[in-house]
C-alpha cells in the first residue's frame, strides 16, 4: 500500500475502514475497506479529517475483491437468476422465478477448498420462490492473484455451479386406494392433502378416483389417467405396506412403469415408491399413509424434483438416509435439514 493525498485519491482502493463520528447521531464506517474512491467522496473524506489515505498500489497481477467476486458470480450464475450490485466485495444471487434449486456439490467444494475465496449457497434439490436468496460470492482478502482466479475458472469449466429449474408439470391425477375408502366405511382424507400440496406448486388435479384393493383396477386407472386424461403425474395414495391387501406397488409395476425404488431411507416415508411410465417418463408415485398426516415426508423431498422434470435416481434416494430423519423441529436451525420451516 501507499500513502497519497486525499484530493488525488479518485479511483484508488482504500486499505481500511474509515469511520465517521457525529455526536449523538452515528459512529460507523463511512467508507469500507476495498471502497473505490469516487470524485464525490473527496469532500466527505476531508470532512472527517482525512487529508491523506492509505490505498493499494496498482498491480497488474492482482485483482480487486469486486472484480474477483464478479468471476465467482459468473461461475455460479445460470438462467433464472438475478444478481445484486457488488457491495464490499460481495455479489448475491436470487431467484427470478419459482423452481427447483440445484447445486453441483462436488465443484462447489473444490472452489471453497481452493483457498482465499468462498461461495455460500443454500441446499440443493430444494424448492425456492421468486426473490429468494440463492447464494453469495466473495474473496477473503482485499486483493487476490489473477493467476489464482484463472486457475479456479479452468478447474470449474463452463457449466455453472448453480441451477434454477422452473416447474414444468401442471396436470396431476390422484388415485386413492383401499377397500375401506372404496366401500365408504371411512372418508377419503388422503386426496385433499395431496391436492393441497400440489396446489402449492400451481399443479391442477385434473383427474381423481377412489379404488379398492384390486391391483388390476388400479393399473387400468393409472393408464387411463395418463393416456386418456393427459395426467403428467400420478399419485397413488395408500396400499403401500407389506400387508396382503396392500397391492398398490404391484398395480404400479403391472403398468410396465420403470420402478426406480420401492422404499426410501426417510422417516416419515419409508414405504415410498417412485416409478416412470412410458416413453414420456410420466412419474407415478406410491405414497405411504404418513403423507396424509405428517407435515413433512419423503413426498416433500421428491415432489419439487419431479415437477421440475429433474430425474430422480435410486442412488439419490439412497443418499437421503443422512438427514432423512425428520424430528419435527418447532424451529429449524442452520444448516437447513431439508424439511425446514421455510417449506
Amino acid at each position: 500500500m501507499k500513502l497519497i493525498k486525499t484530493v488525488d485519491a479518485v479511483g484508488s482502493v482504500l486499505c481500511h475502514d474509515l469511520t465517521q463520528i457525529i455526536k449523538g447521531v452515528t459512529k460507523d464506517a463511512v467508507f469500507r475497506k476495498g471502497h473505490i474512491v469516487q470524485k464525490e467522496d473527496i469532500p466527505v473524506l476531508l470532512s472527517i479529517g482525512k487529508e491523506h489515505l492509505y490505498v493499494w498500489e496498482a498491480d497488474e497481477n492482482m485483482l480487486h475483491e469486486n472484480d474477483a467476486a464478479r468471476i465467482l458470480c459468473d461461475l455460479c450464475k445460470n438462467k433464472n437468476m438475478l444478481e445484486s450490485p457488488v457491495k464490499e466485495g460481495k455479489i448475491e444471487l436470487s431467484a427470478d422465478c419459482d423452481g427447483l434449486f440445484k447445486v453441483d456439490s462436488k465443484r462447489l467444494k473444490m472452489v471453497n477448498g481452493f483457498g482465499q475465496m468462498m461461495i455460500a449457497a443454500r441446499h440443493g434439490n430444494t424448492p425456492v420462490h421468486k426473490g429468494d436468496k440463492l447464494g453469495g460470492t466473495r474473496i477473503i482478502p482485499l486483493v487476490i492473484e489473477k493467476e489464482k482466479m484463472q486457475a479456479v475458472q479452468k478447474m470449474c469449466g463452463d457449466a455453472p455451479l448453480l441451477q434454477l429449474l422452473p416447474y414444468k408439470l401442471q396436470r396431476a391425477a390422484v388415485l386413492a386406494t383401499g377397500s375401506e375408502v372404496f366401500t365408504g366405511r371411512i372418508k377419503d382424507t388422503f386426496t385433499p392433502v395431496i391436492e393441497e400440496k400440489l396446489a402449492e406448486y400451481g399443479v391442477d388435479v385434473i383427474y381423481k378416483q377412489v379404488l379398492g384393493d384390486d391391483p388390476n383396477a388400479v393399473t387400468e386407472a393409472i393408464k387411463y389417467a395418463i393416456e386418456e386424461k393427459g395426467a403428467e403425474l400420478v399419485c397413488c395414495t395408500g396400499g403401500m405396506s407389506v400387508d396382503p391387501d396392500d397391492r398398490t406397488p404391484l398395480a404400479i409395476k403391472n403398468t410396465g412403469a420403470e420402478i426406480i425404488s420401492y422404499g426410501a431411507p426417510v422417516l416419515p416415508g419409508a414405504m415410498f415408491l417412485l416409478s416412470y411410465y412410458g416413453s414420456k417418463r410420466v412419474p407415478v408415485m406410491g405414497l405411504p399413509g404418513c403423507v396424509m398426516y405428517a407435515k413433512r415426508t419423503i413426498f416433500d423431498l421428491v415432489l419439487p424434483r419431479v415437477l421440475a422434470c429433474d430425474a430422480v435416481t435410486a442412488a439419490e434416494l439412497a443418499a437421503l438416509g443422512e438427514g432423512g430423519l425428520c424430528l419435527n423441529c418447532p424451529v429449524c436451525t442452520y444448516p437447513d435439514c431439508g424439511f425446514g420451516k421455510g417449506w
